[in-house]
């Protein structure tokens, strides 16, 4: 008899809502015309896509909707918004990210530096958060686009984007501002008419917010030059070729207004929050709340156990029927430490210990208690074998340097 499933990494995917899947469908099955066909019955689907381009742009606070394209998820529209940026402004040669960046945007500005660009990687502090002054002084004449994360799909830490993208359009109205909103949306309002009128583009995943997987969002705002990056067809106004996922397409619509519906009331996932960093660091010595002192999204929760292998944490806990991670879904498979706790300056003896838990509207205090009843004995069994660990006195062997987290100075 299987072991009852636990789900506890809501930002590496989340379960498809049920209301999704019944739209999605009609789609899949008697709707399946192209809705680029000229004949009547492709008039349905091109009238479904249109409708859930009118949900997602709600979402957004978007003023048209015609500045929304669908893209086959994230990793394509951050793709498309760092290159079509740089394809539309041949004349300037400077791109700006952060350090802590998921890895759909720092491989591209990766490439971009490959291809001959100059790329500014702006650094954090020890709670994951930018330092302003950073920004202003790494922008120039030369600069095409600045990229920040609106939220760090790790640690949860929340970027003042709003100001960011002010300052930028402020110091030059050239300069393009994109962020990547994947963690955000759904989490935090967002209001791309009023509170973020400076953002040019904006990216969005559906399987990120109880949609279905490969189907995203891209934002253009209306009038930046900007070119597409993906090209043939003529679909998504010329934006964007390749025929529209309807059913994906349909399925994102319907996520975004359960989204909406759901964003008035997002007190459970917090106190969700609260009860486990609370708890886990009374029960269990030694352990980091990575971004505790930072704004964060209210469903993440990033905690480094020092002196265990983040590895072994993952796979005792999955024994034990739950599903969590060390970090971003997309590096799961290396064995280096996360790119984002390194950034911050998390010491080596925590680094490789690091547990991410994200929950969701579906996560219940049952998950919790189950979770709290089991880690700290996971933590325990494994400071039992680690050679930086005295078990007798449970805590680290004499000679092995305590590290203690320093407060952030304003």
């Amino acid at each position: 008899m299987s072991t009852p499933v636990i789900y506890l990494d809501n930002n590496a995917t989340t379960p498809t809502a049920p209301e999704v899947v019944e739209a999605m469908l009609p789609w899949l099955t008697e709707q399946y015309y192209n809705p680029s066909s000229a004949y009547r019955e492709a008039r349905a689907p091109r009238d479904a896509v249109e409708r859930a381009r009118e949900s997602v742009a709600r979402l957004l606070g978007v003023g048209a909707k015609t500045e929304l394209l669908f893209t086959g998820g994230a990793t394509e529209g951050n793709n498309a918004a760092l290159w079509g940026t740089l394809r539309a402004n041949p004349e300037r040669r400077h791109v700006i990210v952060t350090k802590v960046e998921h890895p759909a945007v720092l491989e591209v500005a990766r490439e971009i530096e490959r291809s001959g660009y100059r790329v500014t990687y702006l650094g954090v502090d020890g709670q994951g958060r930018l330092d302003v002054r950073d920004l202003i002084r790494a922008l120039t004449p030369d600069t095409a686009i600045v990229s920040i994360m609106m939220a760090n799909n790790e640690t949860g830490v929340v970027f003042p984007v709003a100001d960011l993208a002010r300052i930028v359009k402020r110091t030059d109205p050239g300069i393009l501002f994109h962020t990547d909103a994947t963690q955000a949306v759904g989490k935090l309002p967002i209001d791309l008419t009023r509170g973020l009128a400076d953002v040019d583009l904006l990216t969005l995943s559906g399987h990120k917010l109880h949609g279905p997987k490969g189907v995203g969002a891209l934002f253009v705002r209306r009038g930046v030059r900007w070119r597409p990056y993906l090209l043939g067809g003529h679909q998504e106004r010329g934006r964007r070729a390749g025929t529209e996922n309807v059913p994906g397409v349909v399925g994102l619509g319907v996520a975004c207004e359960l989204a909406r519906a759901h964003m008035n009331d997002i007190s459970h996932e917090r106190r969700l929050q609260e009860r486990l960093e609370r708890e886990i660091t009374a029960a269990i010595p030694n352990v980091l709340v990575n971004g505790g002192e930072a704004l964060r999204l209210p469903n993440t929760t990033n905690v480094s156990f020092e002196y265990v292998e983040g590895e072994g944490i993952l796979f005792a806990l999955n024994e034990h029927g739950f599903c969590a991670s060390s970090g971003s879904a997309c590096t799961s498979g290396s064995l280096d430490p996360s790119h984002v706790l390194k950034a911050m300056g998390v010491p080596f003896t925590a680094v490789h210990g690091s547990l991410r838990l994200s929950t969701s509207r579906y996560t219940t205090d049952a998950d919790i208690d189950a979770l709290l009843e089991v880690l700290p004995g996971v933590i325990a069994s494994l400071r039992h074998i680690s050679p930086y660990w005295d078990q007798a006195k449970n805590a680290p062997r004499e000679g092995v340097e305590v590290f203690v987290q320093p407060k952030y100075k304003e």
